[in-house]
Formats: C-alpha cells, sequence, structure tokens
C-alpha cells in the first residue's frame, strides 16, 4: 500500500513512456494498448495550423485546466529553442476534435515528434522531462 495515493504502487502517477511508430501506425499508451489499426497519415502545415520545424516538429495537446499541460509547454519550448530547426506546436484538444480522434489522443498532455515530412515517429503521454524530449528527437532528426 503507497501511504502517498492510498492506494496500491499502481495508483503513482507514471513517467511517460515514448512509443516508436512502428510501420507507420500510433500505437495505445496502456498496458497491454494495441495498435491504431488506421495508418497515421501524414501531418503538415495545413492539417496542423502552423508551421513544421526544418528538422522536427514537437507537436502538444492540450487541454484549458490541464496543469501537466502548462509545464510541458515549458519544456517543449526551451528543447524548441535549444535545438536548432525545431518547431513546438500546441493545439487544443477541445478546439481540435478531429485531428484528437484521427490521431487517437486519449488525454492530455501527449506530445508527438515530427519528423521533418511530418510523420509521427515518437509519441507520449503525460508531461514529459527535457532529456526524454531531446533523446526522442534523435530519432527524427
Amino acid at each position: 500500500m503507497d501511504e502517498r495515493t492510498g492506494g496500491t504502487p499502481e495508483a503513482c502517477p507514471r513517467v511517460p513512456r515514448w512509443r516508436r511508430n512502428e510501420g507507420a501506425r500510433v500505437h495505445g499508451q496502456g498496458d497491454g494498448g494495441s495498435p491504431d489499426p488506421s495508418p497515421v497519415p501524414r501531418l503538415d502545415a495545413a492539417r496542423l495550423g502552423a508551421e513544421l520545424g526544418a528538422r522536427a516538429t514537437l507537436v502538444q495537446f492540450s487541454s484549458a485546466f490541464c496543469a501537466p499541460c502548462r509545464a510541458t509547454r515549458r519544456v517543449l519550448r526551451e528543447v524548441a529553442r535549444m535545438v536548432p530547426g525545431v518547431a513546438h506546436v500546441e493545439i487544443d484538444a477541445e478546439a481540435r476534435l478531429e485531428l484528437v480522434r484521427a490521431l487517437g489522443v486519449l488525454k492530455t498532455p501527449t506530445v508527438l515528434v515530427l519528423d521533418a515530412d511530418g510523420r509521427v515517429v515518437r509519441r507520449a503521454l503525460g508531461q514529459p522531462r527535457k532529456a526524454d524530449v531531446v533523446a526522442a528527437l534523435g530519432e527524427a532528426v
């Protein structure tokens, strides 16, 4: 029993797990998550509503009352400033439900790492650490 949460250790918040996008399909994030049966389309500036980075793009799905979303925004902006050719795009999940559904976003914050061509190469749920974002970018650039 975990005294901090009043429950089992499974009730503790988990560090986001980055998932590789295998075979152009987005994988679920839960334990035993299964691949989404539909292939992930290439995302472009028109679909995102913002320009892609020359080398990679960090796409963050957020919602208005999400505290971890604010912290995630700070981390992703800092990484985008640090790494040349990387852009950060924040999308309001409630305002862009068609994109949320198409990409299988289930909760906020969700972060997608896109390569220069707009393909999803990594994704994570929850607030990522800066070192994890930089490491995930390594696959995209």
